[in-house]
């Protein structure tokens, strides 16, 4: 993946002899043009003034190295426990603003887990968008899934339990539940989603056991919104960020991560079945950082 995020940077710091106020005003500048958010970058800038001042005298590596080991710092503050599968079945609740990849999310996590030799099951509580039901029943197919479904307009939370019961009897590993591309700030849909999770408490104790949010990288700030948002309305356990592909702005991910403490588990790269990857900090820092990017 290479990103435009330290383009940025590297433009920021390129031609200047020496780390000044200047500088890092720069730094900042470029920071927060990558959807970083403000307070995630002025973290950072506080951090690399200190060292900068510690060190008196810093080079163009060593400054891109200061860089590296903060925002690595703050994506570990968010580094995801390895989902319990052993919870059967084990079930995911995949929420989520129309538009931002979230029913394709599902189709590639079924294609993911199935891949694992795991048995997959999704529920189609997405029932307000007339499209919503028969674009999961696509995607069931192509992974090759079994899929509960009702009928346009039916509740979402009895779908919802007849998914969880359904994958109990039927001695799935995983559910995949897709619910309304709810507006974050309609209370009526919001209150929804609330219903669903508790549904599937009562279809089976514990459940969910994972709360997925998915966001969109290209939309910048919005996706902190929409955050926000859905944060007050249930408790998000991690985030699947689509989009993230040569044109992305990798700065979202370190400041969705830095101001929730929600971790990042997956990352959509395109609109292929396996274009979906688990989220590997290692790898993401060093595209971001990758030298080659330095010189486009």
């Amino acid at each position: 993946m290479a990103f435009n995020f330290f383009q940025k940077i590297s433009r920021a710091i390129t031609g200047r002899s020496r780390v000044d106020d200047d500088t890092l005003d720069a730094i900042e500048e470029a920071l927060i043009e990558s959807d970083m958010g403000v307070d995630t970058t002025l973290k950072v800038i506080d951090n690399l003034e200190d060292r900068v001042a510690r060190d008196k005298v810093v080079s163009f590596e060593e400054l891109t190295g200061y860089l590296r080991d903060e925002i690595s710092a703050l994506l570990e503050t968010g580094a995801p426990e390895a989902l319990d599968l052993s919870k059967k079945p084990f079930v995911m609740l995949v929420v989520g603003v129309n538009g931002v990849g979230k029913t394709t999310t599902i189709g590639k996590l079924a294609a993911y887990f199935k891949g694992q030799g795991l048995k997959v099951i999704l529920g189609a509580a997405d029932t307000f968008r007339a499209a919503a039901v028969d674009q999961l029943d696509i995607w069931a197919e192509r992974a090759g899934v079994d899929i509960v479904k009702q009928a346009t307009g039916s509740d979402p939370a009895s779908v919802a339990f007849d998914t969880v019961k359904a994958a109990s009897a039927r001695g799935a590993d995983v559910v995949l539940i897709d619910t309304a591309g709810r507006l974050h700030n309609r209370v009526d849909l919001m209150n929804e989603l609330t219903k669903i999770r508790n549904v599937c408490g009562k279809a089976l104790p514990g459940a969910p056991h994972e709360v997925l949010l998915v966001l969109d990288a290209s939309t910048g700030q919005n996706a902190f919104q929409q955050a926000k948002e859905f944060a007050r309305a249930t408790t998000i356990s991690s985030l699947a960020v689509t989009k993230l592909d040569g044109t992305a702005k990798g700065g979202v991910v370190v400041g969705l991560t830095d101001m929730f403490h929600v971790p990042v588990r997956f990352i959509g790269t395109g609109e292929g079945l396996s274009d979906l990857h688990p989220f590997n900090r290692e790898e993401f820092v060093k595209d971001l950082f990758n030298p080659e990017d330095l010189k486009k």
